[in-house]
């Protein structure tokens, strides 16, 4: 019953803070730390002691497998040169730097348990990091790279910690040779674990369309790649991590949509309740660890050093690998998300990213109890958690908003969305017109129309997502607000009735639930348009071709009116010819006169004639430049 109380007072503690800090607008990670630290030494409240089997068998598989299925294998790809060098590259950097460093300052300590310490202190952990970068607008490509890194160099430093260790209990030194053939073999491992896997799940999910039956498949996925891998002494993060990645990239082929929804439903619930009680555990750890330390045998002085100088060099080690390796090993050309090359900021802030988690506490736990000086090495892995999210995720905010650095503009997405579902519309129209039997050819009911009709308001509302305006209401949220106080009244009634008990529940929930969904996806579009309507718009386009490179754009007038438009109506926005100039309505309004002018004339180029936008469409290959 106390373990019961106490896991429900953990969740409990854990709701309240994050909602506390997403209210005062800190982050949720740096706040359950603080708060942790401060209840561990309330009176009555159990010592926690995080065993290292509960992090790295309960706790980390499902994280891994949360954020591999939401990373973009095609991102990921993109990124794979910076990312092992992050992931592999720097986690060696720095677990010999730090070796080096605390075998120095700490005498008694030797170089296995030193390495040890170094391979504890290496992998950085993306939660807070991902958590503050969205919120502060980080370059898109940082976010991706930190969000790679994060999936593999746990791999790279539990490998050299078990190295390290296995060195320091047969007595022998720790060589390169043993660290990366030791690192080879468990990587090689694990990539054909968590491959294996994959394939094993695509075929079952191939006859799985039970939404609930699927969830249950990704629910034991990540711990079966983990246990199986590390029973045969291979990776059991890569495997994690390969398996989760493929599964993500392949589940529009695999699951059916009700699966990939509750998937993502639920991997988010997951993900959110244990980054947030991960936070607050290791906050829990500091008053044990400082009694541990009081029975030390080394002076106060050089323990407070030893933890001050690591947590200095675990920042510095960082910043001066990515410096070297983005300007002579990486060298990448434009990002794709802003069209512009990543200068020494973007690199700064890949740097000073790098805040440590839960994995260097439990793998610090790892370490053997007859280890010399343990508890220092203990005190030395926690003075890294807290200071790097502390300090780095304090002053983050700080740094991005004071350095130049090109972020991805929301309505560039919406520009790219449009065209992305034009292009998609047209293949669909495509398939339609080849699926057209004679029975659909003479459209009874008007069928094809009411399909047709369907897809192009799809289109139209992600085309209004562009309309700067904030005072005007475009169509689709006009239609948002009268559908939401429909579904109102519509829900009120579902549930007069279900009072009265006349019609059978299951009927009321799958009617309640039809409900949710329309309202629901009604909910999004919203916040996306939101979102969109915020940010300031240049767009720059998400692709080029023959006519798009021969029609620059112009500037426009301020007081452009339709051209085709009765001076009583209103349009949502206007489009401008590149050709000869004529002034045509966009697609969500009602008469559609920037289309209508293509088609009657085959220009091919209309520039947005909105303030602040200058994007182009090119009607002939459904690309914007």
């Amino acid at each position: 019953m106390e373990i019961a109380l106490f896991l429900i007072g953990l969740a409990v503690g854990v709701l309240v803070v994050t909602g506390v800090a997403e209210r005062i607008g800190v982050p949720a990670p740096f706040v359950l730390i603080v708060v942790g630290a401060a209840a561990s030494y309330l009176p009555g409240l159990p010592e926690v002691r995080l065993e290292p089997d509960v992090v790295l068998i309960g706790l980390l598989p499902p994280l891994l497998y949360a954020g591999a299925i939401s990373t973009s294998l095609v991102e990921f790809n993109a990124n794979r040169r910076p990312i092992l060098l992050l992931s592999v590259g720097l986690v060696v950097f720095t677990t010999v730097g730090i070796g080096a460093l605390v075998h120095t300052v700490v005498p008694g300590i030797a170089w296995p348990a030193a390495l040890a310490i170094g391979a504890v202190v290496a992998p950085p952990d993306a939660v807070a990091a991902l958590a503050i970068g969205r919120r502060v607008g980080l370059p898109r490509r940082v976010l991706t790279i930190l969000e790679g890194e994060s999936l593999l160099n746990d791999a790279t430093a539990l490998v050299a910690l078990r190295t390290a260790i296995a060195a320091g209990a047969a007595g022998a030194s720790v060589s390169a040779l043993d660290v990366g053939l030791d690192f080879l073999l468990a990587a090689g491992g694990g990539v054909l674990v968590g491959g294996l896997l994959f394939v094993l799940v695509a075929r079952v999910r191939r006859h799985v369309t039970d939404p609930a039956m699927d969830t249950a498949i990704s629910f034991v996925v990540p711990f079966a790649a983990y246990v199986v891998a590390e029973e045969l002494h291979a990776s059991g993060v890569l495997a994690v991590v390969v398996a989760g990645l493929l599964l993500g990239h392949q589940a529009p082929v695999l699951q059916t949509a009700q699966s990939r929804i509750a998937e993502r439903t639920n991997w988010r619930s997951v993900a959110f309740v244990l980054e947030n009680v991960v936070f607050l555990l290791i906050g829990l750890q500091l008053r044990w660890i400082l009694d541990d330390v009081q029975q030390s045998a080394l002076p106060l002085g050089r323990i407070v050093a030893v933890c001050l100088l690591t947590l200095l060099a675990v920042i510095l080690l960082r910043l001066l690998w990515v410096f070297p390796a983005r300007y002579l090993l990486v060298r990448p050309g434009a990002d794709s998300a802003t069209g512009h090359k990543p200068g020494w900021a973007s690199t700064f802030l890949l740097g000073w990213a790098g805040m440590r988690g839960v994995v260097t506490l439990a793998a610090a736990f790892v370490i053997p109890e007859d280890t010399e000086h343990r508890e220092v090495l203990l005190l030395i892995a926690f003075t890294v958690v807290a200071g790097t999210l502390l300090v780095q995720g304090l002053s983050l905010p700080w740094f991005v908003r004071h350095l130049d650095v090109p972020v991805a503009d929301p309505l560039e997405d919406a520009l790219a969305r449009a065209s992305l579902l034009q292009q998609a519309s047209k293949a669909g129209f495509a398939a339609l017109k080849e699926a057209e039997t004679d029975v659909l050819r003479d459209n009874p009911h008007g069928v094809v129309d009411a399909v047709k009709d369907r897809i192009e308001r799809r289109n139209f509302a992600a085309w209004e997502q562009l309309n700067t305006t904030a005072d005007e209401e475009s169509p689709s949220e006009l239609y948002s607000r009268l559908r939401l106080a429909m579904i109102a009244a519509e829900r009120r009634r579902v549930l007069e009735v279900r009072s009265s008990g006349t019609v059978p529940s299951g009927v009321v929930s799958e009617v309640l639930a039809m409900l949710d969904v329309e309202e629901s996806m009604l909910d999004v579009a919203q916040e996306v348009r939101d979102e969109e309507r915020a940010a300031a718009f240049a767009g720059t386009g998400s692709g080029s071709c023959a006519h798009l490179e021969t029609s620059p754009a112009v500037t426009t007038a301020d007081d452009l009116v339709c051209d085709d438009c009765h001076p009583d109506e209103r349009w949502v926005a206007l489009r401008v010819c590149l050709t000869c100039g004529h002034v045509g309505c966009c697609d969500s309004s009602p008469h559609r006169h920037a289309t209508e002018h293509f088609h009657d004339t085959a220009h091919p180029v209309m520039q947005s004639a909105e303030a602040g936008e200058q994007w182009r469409w090119c009607f002939v290959h459904h690309v914007t430049g």
